[in-house]
């Protein structure tokens, strides 16, 4: 079977943009949480986000360097993170200026929900100002594959062009389809990732009504928190992941950095409940095993796991019994950089993909912050509480599981 590694990363989320300065701040235990200054939120329950910092600083979201500001004019916000962030891993990867067999270089980058803010301002001046007000680019904009379109256009990528949208999966899904595209001999290269910008009236408003999001307006920075007792839902958050993903001998022949290789990947299904994960977390924990096996490991060679971790009440308590069930309180360690981040949604599985690769490239793993009061479930399982740790990392499983019962698994192992 051809293997795959990771040659190039790109990252805009809430605690900065760019791979090099979000993983510092994330091991520094830095949260992206604020109160929401994009639009008066006074009238909603949670007026908190992780939204990325703008500016022309380092570690600041500028997407005029990227994207000719006229032509953001035609894009919602998600397919700008997009082409940010894959900006960035197509420089990182060494591809930015060709190099590649176009036909054999394919794109699969989702979103959860696509441009909720096109769709908002759109049915605004539909109710407004009538038919005739509506812009000809709220389709494109409004659309979930738009990213990966204007990425392929970008940089003249002919090979498979998918958008997957699974929730809160679509991150670790894309990766997964990707891997499979490439072990198929169907390509060579694949971008992958997701990306999500739900920060906004529509978005915010529909999580609030269903008692989803955390109402700590006062203190943002320590709203999200996984495994805590006092955690008390999870905190919306946007940005964009983005990861090339390379077949091992194409990456080796044109000198190309390897980070690790993503070694296994894992999908089901609850089958359950919409919103609610299956009892004892057992959807998560067949991905998980599907993963570790389709990467020929087994449980007590995975060293880290990242989480999904949202900060809800039912989810992390089903993750935690599953991953207990599975690895036992042994030697793998878990924690949440949503903690950090908050909740990316399409964009959260890309993201911690990348924070799973860069845990085995420094041999450290993240920390959840805000872990003060852990739920009994937590027992003495190692959940990297506030501080992050040294430690080795060989191989590390990152999970995703979204609203209509989907899971996927991802593992990255170092390549020897």
């Amino acid at each position: 079977m051809r293997k795959v590694v990771v040659t190039g990363m790109g990252i805009v989320c809430p605690v900065g943009t760019g791979v090099e300065y979000t993983w510092k701040n994330i091991l520094a235990g830095k949260s992206g949480i604020r109160k929401i200054d994009k639009f008066d939120a006074s009238g909603f329950a949670s007026q908190i986000a992780g939204v990325p910092v703008r500016g022309d600083g380092t570690g600041e979201f500028n997407p005029d360097v990227v994207v000719d500001p006229r032509e953001q004019r035609k894009m919602d916000l998600d397919i700008i993170y997009g082409m940010v962030a894959s900006d960035e891993a197509m420089r990182d990867a060494g591809l930015v200026d060709g190099g590649y067999d176009a036909d054999r270089f394919g794109v699969s980058i989702g979103s959860g929900i696509g441009g909720v803010q096109a769709i908002y301002d759109t049915c605004v001046d539909l109710i407004n100002d009538g038919p005739r007000f509506i812009s000809p680019f709220f389709v494109p904009k409004a659309i979930v594959n738009m990213t990966a379109g204007y990425v392929s256009i970008k940089y003249g990528l002919r090979g498979p062009n998918l958008a997957t949208a699974t929730a809160c999966a679509t991150g670790s899904h894309s990766i997964a389809l990707a891997v499979d595209l490439i072990r198929s001999g169907r390509v060579d290269v694949m971008m992958a990732g997701g990306t999500e910008a739900a920060v906004n009236q529509l978005g915010l408003g529909g999580f609030s009504a269903m008692k989803a999001l955390s109402t700590r307006n006062d203190e943002p920075e320590k709203a999200s928190r996984p495994w805590d007792k006092d955690r008390d839902g999870f905190v919306l958050g946007e940005g964009a992941g983005i990861l090339i993903l390379e077949e091992y001998e194409h990456a080796v022949k044109r000198g190309a950095k390897i980070y690790a290789e993503v070694a296994g990947v894992g999908m089901t299904a609850d089958a359950h409940h919409i919103t609610a994960p299956a009892p004892n977390g057992v959807g998560g924990m067949r991905a998980m095993k599907l993963a570790i096996d389709d990467a020929g490991l087994k449980c007590e060679d995975i060293d880290y796991i990242n989480a999904h971790g949202t900060s809800t009440g039912l989810g992390d308590v089903g993750e935690l019994v599953a991953v207990r069930e599975l690895f036992g309180d042994g030697h793998a360690c878990m924690s949440s950089t949503k903690s950090m981040t908050g909740h990316l949604l399409g964009a959260a599985g890309a993201i911690e993909a990348i924070f799973s690769v860069l845990a085995i490239r420094d041999n450290i793993v993240p920390p959840t912050i805000n872990l003060e009061n852990p739920i009994e479930e937590v027992g003495d399982f190692n959940l990297v509480p506030n501080v992050a740790q040294k430690r080795k990392v060989d191989a590390t499983i990152s999970n995703s599981f979204g609203f209509g019962g989907t899971n996927a698994s991802v593992v990255f192992k170092r390549v020897k």
